[in-house]
């Protein structure tokens, strides 16, 4: 059943002012769209959280679409593999988000997009759940919410730690964002087989999706097909962050993830609802993630949603889109309150690409900062229930032993408190500095 009655949310957060330029409503309405694909795609070896790949081709070699390029290393790493059929060109440095030099495999698209025939179907009724985690592995599925955790990891929790529920996030609560939202809209099925398909991989988990109320629709279209598979969904209140895996997890089960720790220690597991697509890609069809939905808005021409080859060029979806508008400042890889602004156009678009957002200059001043009226709105504001005016107070005296005990870690780096600071102290990028100096503290003790 869909939970209208009973709109759920979190303690703290904040309402950022999500139709500023067009915000969400520039592109929900709009039918997902698939980019041509590229001439050339950049793949780097790094696309999630953990040790990069180690790439397995050679200038010259030809390679089919889905034929694994980078190898991993390590158990939390992920495959990389190819976005179209083509030749090797190079292997080597190149711009990425993040990264002036990372290694990347670069591929010239020949046409033809021809699929490795290692990329088979399977019967999934007769798939154990160690096959179920081994097709998610072999297929480089990592979460597409932004995180890029690798999943297979993230599915495989230590046999002590019960998991209770698994839960499907499909708040998309930064600003501009609407990949998610169609998503669940045209593919919401798909969604649903996935998550099946990792409720069984976790050992049978109640299967609750949380939809933030600014999208009824996707969140209607998700609760008529969720019967047969006995999952609910759960209508969240529109507020950042709400997508946040412990808020999240605070607002659809009222468990609380403890300080330093994981959500498997409050007995969830959180999978975004592309994350859960591309598993349902995955495990059906053998198919790796070569390619993506996400968000081409702000200050461009014509916003779209696009379907998108992994490694193409963040320039050419924004000259599919009719090009940057005069007043464009800036390019942000993300929503404007989490995403990392883009020194290069020429970057690719990786797994964890979820949004291209131009922003114009009145957007992306801040003024000049000016010292703490100590009001509380930041206090007020934070997901996690610190005192970021104390961590920034901190990071200004360099007393990063305060700063662990006003439990820099446990930040989410969300933003929110740099957002409402009517001071326009950057309070976010202090704690930052907060939190890895709190951490070389604790290596070196």
């Amino acid at each position: 059943m869909l939970f209208l009655s009973s709109i759920r949310s979190f303690r703290g957060g904040i309402h950022p002012l999500h139709e500023i330029g067009g915000g969400k409503a520039a592109t929900r309405g709009l039918a997902i769209e698939r980019a041509p694909a590229p001439a050339r795609v950049y793949l780097p070896m790094s696309q999630h959280i953990g040790g990069p790949c180690v790439p397995c081709v050679q200038v010259g070699q030809r390679v089919l679409r889905g034929q694994v390029v980078g190898r991993p290393r390590g158990f939390v790493s992920a495959p990389v593999h190819a976005s179209v059929s083509g030749t090797v060109v190079e292997v080597g440095p190149h711009a990425a988000i993040g990264s002036a030099n990372a290694t990347c495999v670069v591929i010239e698209n020949d046409g033809r997009d021809e699929w490795d025939p290692a990329c088979a179907p399977a019967d999934v009724s007769a798939l154990t759940p160690q096959e179920i985690l081994s097709r998610i592995g072999e297929a480089g599925i990592v979460g597409m919410g932004g995180a890029a955790f690798p999943s297979r990891v993230k599915l495989s929790p230590p046999g002590e730690k019960k998991i209770d529920f698994l839960l499907l996030n499909g708040a998309e609560c930064e600003p501009y964002l609407s990949a998610d939202h169609r998503m669940m809209l045209e593919e919401g099925e798909k969604i649903l087989r996935g998550a099946s398909f990792v409720a069984k991989a976790l050992g049978g988990p109640q299967v609750l999706a949380g939809v933030e109320a600014n999208k009824r629709d996707a969140a209607e279209a998700l609760r008529s097909l969720a019967a047969p598979y006995g999952f609910r969904v759960q209508l969240l209140r529109v507020k950042y962050p709400q997508g946040s895996e412990k808020q999240l997890i605070s607002a659809l089960t009222g468990r609380k993830v403890p300080s330093g720790g994981l959500p498997m220690d409050a007995g969830c597991v959180v999978v975004n609802v592309s994350t859960a697509a591309a598993i349902a890609d995955a495990v059906e069809l053998g198919l790796p993630l070569t390619e993506r939905v996400l968000t081409v808005t702000g200050a461009v021409k014509t916003p779209k949603n696009l379907r998108v080859r992994i490694g193409t060029p963040v320039r050419d979806l924004i000259e599919y889109c009719g090009g940057l508008n005069a007043d464009a400042a800036r390019v942000v890889s993300g929503g404007p309150m989490m995403g990392i602004a883009l020194f290069s156009l020429d970057v690719p678009v990786v797994k964890g690409t979820s949004d291209i957002l131009a922003l114009t200059k009145a957007q992306t001043e801040a003024g000049d900062a000016t010292a703490c009226i100590r009001c509380g709105r930041c206090v007020r504001g934070c997901p996690v229930h610190l005192l970021p005016y104390e961590l920034c107070n901190d990071f200004e005296r360099g007393d990063f032993a305060a700063a662990d005990k006003h439990n820099a870690l446990d930040c989410i780096e969300c933003g929110s408190c740099t957002y409402v600071c009517p001071a326009k102290r950057n309070i976010t990028s202090a704690i930052r500095v907060c939190k890895r100096q709190v951490q070389a503290l604790h290596r070196k003790s």
